[in-house]
C-alpha cells in the first residue's frame, strides 16, 4: 500500500453528533450531522401562515423552528446543497420574533413569574430586531413589537413560538396554578389575531394540544399539521435519513437491531426513529431506551 493511499480520507468520514443541538447554524457551520428538514420548511412557508404542531420532547422541535428562523431571516449561506437552496428568495429578509418556553432556568412557578419571563423574551427579541415598546402590559408590547418591526424592516414579521404549554405541563398536578399559567398564556397568544395584517407566517410547537381549554380560541385559522402524513416525518428521522446521513455510524451496528428498538413512531405518515435515542446509541453504541432514562 503506497503512502498517498494511506493519507486518503475515507469515503465517509464521520461527523460530530447533534446531541442536543438545536441551531442549525451550528449543525452546519461545525461539521455535524443534519438530515434535511428545510424542504418541509419551505412547503409550509410557501402554502400557509398559521401552523401548530404537537411532537414529543427532544423530537427536533426547536431546531426546526431555528430552521425556519434562518430561512425568513435569509441566511441563505447555511442552505447550501439543501433542499431549500434553490427554492427560496433570498432576496427577501422577514423579521423574526421567538417566543420559547423551553429554554427557561428552571420552572415557573407563577403566574408572577411567567410574567416576568413573557416581558424578558419580548424585551431579547426588542433588542435583537431594534426596536423600542412602550405599552406596559404584556398583551400591548407584544402587538407593538409586531407591529414596529413590521414597519421598520418594511417585511411582515415571522412568530415562531416553542414550548407554547411548558409552563402549564410544569405545574399540571397544581390546578389552580396550572389555570394562571393558562390564562396568562392566553393573554399572550390572543395577540396574534388582531396582529394579522402585520404578520407573514406563525408556527406554534408543544408536547400537548390544550384544544378544549381555548388558548388559541381567537386564531381560528390555526393549522394543526400534527397528524398531517404529509409531515409526518418533519421532525425524527427516517430510513432514508438513517441509512445516507448516518450511514458512517452504522457499522459495528446490527441494522434490524436499530430499527426494532428506535422506528416506533408514526404521525399517519411515512415512520420515523426517535432521534435522542438514535443519537445517543451512535455515541454509546449500545442498545438502550436512552429517551426513558434521562
Amino acid at each position: 500500500m503506497t503512502s498517498s493511499a494511506l493519507e486518503s480520507p475515507p469515503a465517509n468520514p464521520r461527523k460530530k453528533l447533534p446531541i442536543g443541538i438545536q441551531s442549525l447554524r451550528e449543525l452546519r457551520e461545525e461539521g455535524h450531522y443534519y438530515a434535511d428538514k428545510s424542504g418541509y420548511a419551505v412547503e409550509l412557508a410557501q402554502s400557509g401562515k398559521y401552523y401548530f404542531l404537537s411532537r414529543p420532547r427532544r423530537f427536533g422541535k426547536s431546531l426546526f423552528l431555528d430552521t425556519l428562523k434562518e430561512l425568513f431571516e435569509g441566511n441563505a449561506a447555511l442552505f447550501k446543497g439543501l433542499a431549500a437552496e434553490t427554492r427560496w428568495d433570498w432576496s427577501k429578509k422577514h423579521p423574526v420574533i421567538r417566543i420559547s418556553f423551553g429554554d427557561s432556568d428552571g420552572v415557573l412557578q407563577s403566574r408572577a413569574e411567567l410574567d416576568e419571563r413573557i416581558r424578558e423574551l419580548l424585551l431579547d427579541n426588542q433588542r435583537r430586531l431594534g426596536v423600542t415598546c412602550t405599552h406596559t402590559s404584556i398583551s400591548g408590547q407584544l402587538s407593538e413589537l409586531i407591529a414596529q418591526a413590521h414597519q421598520a424592516s418594511g417585511q411582515r414579521v415571522v412568530v415562531l413560538v416553542d414550548e407554547y404549554d411548558k409552563p402549564i405541563l410544569d405545574n399540571i398536578t397544581d390546578s389552580p396554578t396550572a389555570t394562571d399559567m393558562r390564562e396568562g398564556l392566553k393573554n399572550l397568544y390572543s395577540v396574534l389575531k388582531g396582529a394579522d395584517e402585520h404578520l407573514k407566517f406563525v408556527f406554534i410547537t408543544g408536547v400537548s394540544k390544550f384544544s378544549k381549554v381555548s388558548l388559541f380560541s381567537g386564531l381560528n385559522n390555526l393549522k394543526d399539521i400534527t397528524l398531517d402524513a404529509r409531515y409526518s416525518a418533519l421532525c425524527g428521522y427516517t430510513d432514508e435519513d438513517v441509512d445516507t446521513v448516518f450511514a458512517p455510524e452504522l457499522p459495528g451496528l446490527d441494522r434490524e437491531e436499530i430499527r426494532r428498538w428506535y422506528n416506533g413512531y408514526n404521525w399517519l405518515g411515512l415512520g420515523v426513529y426517535n432521534p435522542f435515542d438514535l443519537l445517543l446509541l451512535f455515541d454509546f453504541r449500545v442498545f438502550k431506551p436512552y429517551w426513558f432514562e434521562t
